[in-house]
C-alpha cells in the first residue's frame, strides 16, 4: 500500500509518497516528492520528484502558473503523481498537525469528531493549525475513499512527566487555558532517537540521549528509554532555544515591560518575539551559512549572535544530561545540526565534564545527508559519550506513523 504524507502551509502543500514495501520489506520506499508553492499568488510554483528503484531522479517543475487554492494544489499533486505513473495503490493520507493540545498524543484516524478536536486546538496554535486543517478538509473532500491519519508534532512530549510540563501558575489556567508545555518537533526527535539507538547497537529502551533538532526553529530534548521527558519548546514553539527568528526563553517581564514602557500591543510583541528576533534580531540576518561567513571575516555582531545561539544550547544540554543522570549520545539533526560543523564544534568544546569529546578530523565537513544511511559518528574513540548526526526525516516518520495507526 501506498501513503501519501502532506504537509499544509499557510500557503503552501509539501509532500511525500511513499510504498510500504509489502510483506517482508525493510522498510518504507520513497515513491515521489514535491512543493506546491505561493498558493493563492498570481504565479504560483509546482514541483515533484519521481524517485525510480535504482535512485534514479526525475524532476518536473511548473513556474508561474495560478493554483488558486490549496483544493486545486491538491488536485496539481494528485494528477502528477497519477500521471507520473507512481501513485497506482494509494491507501492512506498522512497529515502532519502541529499541536495536539492534550487531546492526542498518537497518530489518530481522522473523522468529523477529530476535526473538531483540532479546531479546538488552534488558539493554542493559530499560525499552523489552521493550514494543516484546510490540507485535512481538501483531502477528505477530494479523495473520500482514503483513510486519513493525523500526526502531531506535539504527540512524542505527551510521555513528559508533570515535572516537566507543568508551569508554576495556577491549576486554573492549565485547566481552562491549556497553559503547560507541549514541545514540538516531535515526529524528528522520535525519528532521529529510534535510528540513534540502532546506530549505537542497542534498544530505545536501553538508552539515554540528548537530541538537537537545530535548524530556523530549533528545539532540544531529553530521550530515556524511547520517550521524550523534557523538551525545550513550550505553550508554543517560541520557548526554548535561540532560534532564526524567534527569541526562545526570555524574562516574562519583558513582555510587560515592552507593552508598558514602549507602548507597544500584545500583537507587536508578539510579532518582534517570533519573526524579528532571535539570529535576526542579533546581528540582521538568520541565515547562519552568512552568520558564520560574517563571524569569519571578524564581524562583531555576528559573532555574538553564534555565541548567544551556542551558550543557549550548551545551557540545555548540560540541564537536560541532568535530567537523565547519564548520557548515551548527542544527537544532530536538522538543517544546522546536519550541515554546520563549526556549530556543533563550538557546542562540544571542552565539555569532557558530560564524557562528550568530539573528533576534529571526523566532524570537520560531515554533512548528515552525504553520510552512509545518514548518519555519522563525530566523537573521539576515548569520548564516553556518543555525537552522532543523523539526518532527519519527518516525512518518513508520518508515513511510519499512519502505517501504524491503521494497524491499530
Amino acid at each position: 500500500m501506498q501513503v501519501l504524507v502532506l504537509n499544509s502551509g499557510s500557503s503552501s502543500i509539501k509532500y511525500r509518497l511513499f510504498d510500504d514495501g509489502g510483506e517482508g520489506s525493510d522498510g518504507l520506499i520513497l515513491l515521489a516528492r514535491g512543493l506546491v508553492e505561493r498558493i493563492g499568488e498570481s504565479s504560483s510554483t509546482a514541483a515533484q520528484t519521481v524517485v525510480a528503484a535504482d535512485g534514479t531522479e526525475t524532476e518536473d517543475v511548473e513556474d508561474g502558473i495560478a493554483i488558486a487554492d490549496h483544493a486545486e494544489g491538491f488536485r496539481w499533486i494528485v494528477d502528477r503523481l497519477e500521471s507520473s505513473g507512481v501513485a497506482d495503490d494509494l491507501g492512506a493520507i498522512g497529515h502532519r498537525v502541529v499541536h495536539g493540545g492534550e487531546e492526542f498524543s498518537a497518530p489518530t484516524v481522522i473523522d468529523e469528531d477529530v476535526i473538531a478536536r483540532i479546531e479546538a486546538q488552534i488558539p493554542l496554535a493559530p499560525l499552523h493549525n489552521p493550514a494543516n486543517l484546510t490540507g485535512i478538509e481538501v483531502a477528505r473532500q477530494l479523495r473520500p475513499e482514503l483513510t486519513n491519519v493525523a500526526v502531531f508534532d506535539t504527540a512524542f512530549h505527551a510521555t513528559l512527566p508533570a515535572s516537566a510540563y507543568r508551569y508554576a501558575v495556577p491549576e486554573r489556567l492549565r485547566a481552562e487555558q491549556g497553559v503547560r508545555r507541549y514541545g514540538f518537533h516531535g515526529t524528528s526527535h522520535a525519528y532521529v532517537a529510534r535510528r540513534a539507538a540502532a546506530a549505537l547497537g542497542r534498544t530505545e529502551e536501553q538508552c539515554k540521549l540528548v537530541t538537537l533538532h537545530l535548524g530556523n526553529g530549533a528545539s532540544a530534548a531529553a530521550v530515556d528509554g524511547g520517550r521524550s521527558v523534557e523538551t525545550s519548546m513550550g505553550l508554543s514553539p517560541l520557548e526554548g532555544l535561540v532560534m532564526g527568528t524567534r527569541s526562545g526563553d526570555l524574562d516574562p517581564a519583558v513582555i510587560f515591560h515592552l507593552i508598558r514602557e514602549a507602548g507597544m500591543s500584545a500583537e507587536e510583541v508578539e510579532r518582534v518575539l517570533n519573526r524579528e528576533s532571535g539570529l535576526l534580531g542579533l546581528c540582521g540576518d538568520n541565515d547562519l551559512r552568512t552568520i558564520e561567513d560574517r563571524a569569519a571575516a571578524g564581524d562583531e555582531a555576528a559573532q555574538l549572535a553564534l555565541d548567544v545561539y551556542v551558550h543557549r544550547i550548551r545551557k540545555y544540554l548540560g540541564a537536560y544530561a541532568a535530567v537523565l543522570g547519564r548520557l548515551d549520545a548527542v544527537v544532530f539533526t536538522a538543517g544546522v545540526g546536519e550541515n554546520s560543523d563549526t556549530l556543533r564544534a563550538a557546542i562540544c568544546a571542552d565539555l569532557d565534564v558530560l564524557g562528550v569529546r568530539l573528533d576534529a578530523a571526523r566532524n570537520d565537513g560531515v554533512r548528515a545527508s552525504k553520510a552512509p544511511d545518514g548518519i555519522a559518528a563525530v566523537h573521539a574513540d576515548d569520548s564516553e559519550v556518543a555525537v552522532l548526526v543523523i539526518a532527519t526525516d519527518e516525512e518518513h516518520e508520518i508515513a511510519e506513523q499512519t502505517l501504524a495507526a491503521l494497524e491499530a
